[in-house]
């Protein structure tokens, strides 16, 4: 850990343990603050939307000298002596064909953060008019489009916590993006904004971008996490478009079309949804969520 004034920080990449030898008391300071972020959802195949950004829970003591984002609690977790478990999410995969996988949990003490959920996807064999939904999680997947048939972004949120840890994901649209062909993926969802729906009509190549994640100061720098996965592009109006940017907190970006191009996976340790695989010459892969991280601050004085 490192020290900064009064405050002891601990930054967790992976599974650990924090140690507790002596909890304080109310008449000082017993409480420790907490960011606990789970890993983001992997990106939807062709034409795929963006995956969800993993869980974003964040405390931030009343007074205390650092910013938090705007969904953080004041309620942080009363210290006793023991050791607490710290559980790091990996995030979710985007295999060759269908839906994203969410992303694993985060946890800490009674904290525990849901993975982000996957992006929506063609569905293989179904027919250019049969498409899979975003799936639910911390943030939800944005959803996947096709000429016919129209999907909602997964539900955020996901198992419901107060305050909310995650948007809903994009929706898609109806209609084909004349004459032929199918419509972008939609955004997933980030920790503070919903991943963007899918535009409706001509010249609708480009992919939406996804939800914003959120960025806080627990570890003394600007710290920016839960992103949500940017939709593919598709082969729309003029042969293809750009995939959308991922939600800034480490979202990847979504596929270009036309090409053999797949979506750009989340950033590692920030939660960050994966982007949604494009369309065209061949069908392509979504990228892979990013891992999750859990930043530990306390007063130890």
């Amino acid at each position: 850990g490192t020290t900064v004034g009064d405050y002891k920080i601990h930054s967790f990449t992976g599974p650990g343990t924090l140690c507790v030898s002596a909890a304080g008391n109310c008449a000082g300071n017993n409480k420790i603050d907490y960011l606990v972020v789970a890993g983001g959802g992997g990106g939807g195949w062709d034409r795929g939307g963006g995956g969800g950004a993993g869980g974003f829970r964040e405390s931030k003591q009343t007074g205390a000298p650092w910013s938090a984002s705007p969904i953080a609690t004041c309620v942080g977790i009363t210290a006793a002596v023991q050791g607490y478990p710290i559980v790091v999410g990996g995030g979710g995969a985007a295999p060759g064909a269908g839906q994203g996988v969410n992303g694993v949990n985060s946890s800490f003490s009674t904290i525990t953060s849901a993975g982000g959920g996957g992006g929506g996807a063609a569905n293989p064999g179904a027919g250019c008019n049969a498409t899979a939904p975003g799936v639910a999680g911390g943030s939800g997947g944005g959803a996947s489009s096709a000429p016919q048939d129209v999907k909602a972004g997964g539900a955020g949120n996901t198992p419901p916590v107060s305050p909310v840890q995650g948007f809903v994901g994009g929706s898609s649209a109806p209609g084909s993006c004349s004459p032929s062909g199918a419509l972008p993926g939609a955004g997933g969802g980030g920790a503070t904004a919903q991943g963007v729906n899918t535009p409706a009509g001509p010249g609708s190549g480009n992919g939406p971008v996804g939800g914003a994640g959120g960025t806080t100061t627990i570890s003394n720098t600007p710290t920016a996490c839960a992103g949500g996965g940017g939709g593919a592009s598709s082969t729309c109006d003029s042969g293809g478009g750009a995939g959308g940017a991922g939600g800034a907190g480490g979202g990847g970006a979504g596929a270009d079309s036309p090409g053999t191009n797949v979506g750009t996976a989340g950033t590692t340790n920030t939660g960050g949804g994966g982007g949604g695989g494009g369309n065209g010459t061949s069908q392509n892969a979504g990228g892979a969520g990013g891992s999750g991280i859990v930043i530990i601050r306390y007063k130890f004085q």
